[in-house]
């Protein structure tokens, strides 16, 4: 398939581009900094300089395709206003698609993320209640817009992916790196847990939806391992030559310094992927804990 892929050289954009490839696809990779298109002709794929908030620099591209895989996401304040943008302008284009590979089912697959969720406090799969962090709030806005765009030949599909690991980015990547230096700072207790899906898992399910001309929805891409933060940070600072310390901020104090990401990272997730298994995804790694010394391996190679 001829797939256009927004925030290809972005920490989940990368390991994404790598299997689109891997699997036999072409793939046009939107890339802000004309600087780093190299990243994705090295890695296979066709780079277009294009900025999310300008529609004029790749709708006509998408207009291609056979589906879009939106990974892109501009980080400022204005950022869910151009995801808005974004959004609209690819599922008119998608639609209004010429070209592309005959008899392919043309798709547009928006990735979100589970911190929508909120707290759970039962198992969440993909049908419950929203209750969004503020640092998410816009997102059910704009995952109605993608389901709702679906129609008139475009099938659509919103992924919730949770903290992703692996490499040499991410959040768990920070906190390699502050042990690495440390000291590491946990927000809260630590005894909150994370969702979380190995970056290589996450593009495996792109490719499972992009393969599929009957999904459609909202997919969760998780572990399921129900992890605690302290162990998640623990296992990391086992693997350490020197211990780190591990300084627990309370929330109001951390909320001062990082803002609503700080209630994010606190967020006590317990999140299930029924629909994702169903279309035959099934993550190969799990629990990052059993898991640290390959992925402190993978983060020093990518570092």
């Amino acid at each position: 398939m001829r797939v256009l892929l927004t925030g290809a050289t972005g920490y989940i954009g990368l390991a994404t581009l790598e299997q689109l490839v891997g699997a036999g696809h072409e793939v046009t990779g939107l890339v802000h900094n004309p600087e780093k298109t190299s990243l994705v002709a090295a890695r296979g794929g066709h780079p277009v300089v294009g900025d999310l908030s300008d529609p004029s620099s790749y709708r006509e591209v998408a207009a291609t395709q056979d589906g879009v895989i939106h990974a892109g996401f501009e980080g400022s304040p204005r950022g869910p206003d151009v995801d808005r943008i974004a959004v609209e302008t690819l599922i008119a284009a998608v639609r209004a698609a010429r070209g592309g590979t005959a008899g392919a089912t043309r798709f547009l697959i928006y990735t979100s993320g589970v911190w929508v969720l909120g707290n759970t406090a039962e198992p969440a799969a993909e049908d419950a209640a929203l209750n969004p962090a503020p640092l998410v709030a816009w997102r059910p806005a704009h995952e109605r817009l993608v389901l709702e765009g679906a129609g008139d030949g475009l099938r659509t599909a919103v992924v919730r992916p949770g903290i992703v690991f692996g490499g040499g980015r991410g959040i768990v990547g920070d906190l390699f790196r502050d042990a690495t230096n440390g000291l590491v700072r946990i927000v809260g207790t630590g005894g909150n847990r994370w969702a979380t899906v190995y970056d290589r898992d996450l593009a495996a399910l792109y490719l499972n939806l992009m393969a599929r001309a009957d999904a459609a929805g909202v997919y969760h891409a998780c572990t399921e391992s129900d992890e605690h933060v302290n162990d998640i940070v623990g296992a990391i600072a086992a693997e350490m030559k020197v211990a780190p310390e591990i300084r627990r901020l309370p929330l109001e104090e951390a909320t001062a310094n990082l803002g609503p990401y700080a209630g994010a990272l606190a967020l006590d997730q317990i999140v299930r992927c029924p629909r994702a298994r169903a279309v035959g995804w099934s993550p190969t790694l799990g629990a990052i804990s059993r898991h640290t010394a390959r992925l402190l391996k993978e983060w020093r190679h990518a570092n």
